[in-house]
């Protein structure tokens, strides 16, 4: 495996209305505890990929940016406050031109180290000075944005974000692994993403809900 060699940018936004259509998705769980873990896993999933040397949590939520600091992240205030692109362009600048620069989702608690890597290392062996990224399950969203060192990270997540990156130049990377690809909007998208393993804060929700 490669030396690590990318920053990987996290925008959580504020708990109170992250994710809104999976509200009341566990009967009993506040809201914003869920909105947390998923921020959670998918952060401590990142931190332990291999390829990963940084990761930098953009968020204006002070308590989602005490917990993702214990885990790790370096976390610096959303200042442009101007939603997800905006977030994602301020971390890229914060993450400085040393390392690749990649901008992934805060909604991947089945999330697995070893299939980022997978993804992080294609998009550095492939066409130099081309953004990559990695479409959601149903393929029309985004995940995962990655620029290679010296390259804007240009992101265009959103509503039809797989076909605004690509109209932007950016290539897809085929054969990601379900890991990646589940993020998590609704009530149907965290059952399959339990089916595929949930990290550890999400597991634990969905058995403390299943409990009550």
């Amino acid at each position: 495996m490669s030396q690590p060699t990318w920053t990987v940018v996290v925008p959580v936004k504020r708990l109170d209305a992250a994710k809104s259509r999976l509200r009341g998705a566990l009967p009993g769980v506040p809201h914003d505890a869920l909105a947390l873990a998923l921020a959670a896993d998918t952060v401590r999933a990142v931190r332990a990929c291999p390829l990963v040397t940084a990761v930098l949590v953009v968020t204006a939520d002070p308590r989602a940016g005490a917990e993702l600091a214990e885990l790790g992240a370096r976390v610096v205030p959303d200042l442009p406050d101007a939603g997800l692109n905006a977030a994602f362009r301020h971390g890229a600048a914060a993450a400085g031109d040393g390392t690749g620069v990649a901008g992934i989702t805060a909604d991947l608690p089945a999330l697995r180290p070893a299939e980022l890597a997978q993804a992080l290392a294609a998009a550095q062996a492939g066409p130099p000075g081309v953004r990559r990224f990695v479409a959601d399950a149903p393929g029309t969203g985004t995940v995962l944005l990655a620029a290679p060192r010296g390259v804007p990270l240009d992101p265009r997540f959103g509503g039809g974000s797989a076909a605004a990156h690509a109209a932007s130049g950016a290539l897809p990377l085929a054969g990601a692994g379900p890991s990646l690809r589940r993020d998590v909007d609704t009530a149907a998208d965290l059952a399959t993403a339990a089916r595929i393993g949930l990290g550890p804060a999400s597991a634990a929700l969905v058995a403390t809900a299943r409990a009550g």
